[in-house]
């Protein structure tokens, strides 16, 4: 069977990528891509460089050197936030919005993912009866579900997922599995930072490996 994609460029990109901290380098000079209906899973310890990559390709954090590029091209940071859509460590929520307005604020700020509605995605990701229900009365494995529903919702065609396994029971693990495998089937493609080897979603994947600087 012919792969639809195998003639495309990369979905993301990014060609020498460096970071450095107060003149202490954290990671690179970096070389990957990640293509439409694939994942890219970024492992290494704890201070390896994985969130920090995560933020310098959403443009949270200024790369010190490299190109970051997009369906092939060079872009902005304002053209990448277009395109990708991130799940951080903070679940990026409103604490005294309830949970159903938190979707609607977003999705009036980012777009919405075409054909979905705020209510359908609480149903996927397990919140259906917590639409009033204020951000900061959500538990962190709530919260967390919650934003997922705001990623599914995104219709940025690149997902960065930092640790998005964390706070979740093995029911949320295969949930998260489910919305990667749809997204990746749909076109799109995910980059997952992850420490454990359980922790990974069953799809088409690279893998980026970040070591400590030495």
């Amino acid at each position: 069977m012919t792969d639809p994609y195998a003639s495309a460029p990369p979905l993301l990109a990014a060609r020498g990528l460096r970071f450095a901290r107060n003149d202490e380098p954290v990671f690179g000079p970096l070389d990957f891509a990640v293509d439409a209906g694939e994942a890219l899973l970024i492992r290494g310890d704890n201070g390896a460089g994985k969130t920090t990559l995560l933020r310098v390709l959403a443009g949270l954090l200024q790369a010190e050197a490299g190109r970051i590029e997009i369906d092939g091209h060079g872009t902005d940071v304002p053209a990448r936030t277009r395109a990708l859509a991130y799940l951080g460590h903070l679940p990026a929520l409103k604490a005294d919005l309830g949970a159903l307005e938190n979707l609607e604020f977003l999705c009036g700020l980012q777009g919405r993912r075409r054909g979905q509605s705020s209510d359908a995605a609480m149903r996927i990701v397990g919140l259906d009866g917590y639409q009033d229900a204020l951000a900061r009365q959500l538990s962190a494995g709530q919260k967390k579900r919650l934003s997922l529903a705001r990623i599914w919702l995104s219709p940025a065609p690149v997902w960065l997922l930092d640790e998005p396994y964390a706070n979740l029971d093995l029911d949320g693990i295969e949930l998260v599995n489910r919305m990667v495998q749809a997204h990746l089937r749909e076109g799109g493609a995910a980059l997952v930072t992850t420490h454990g080897a359980y922790a990974a979603p069953p799809v088409r994947t690279r893998e980026l490996i970040l070591e400590r600087p030495a």
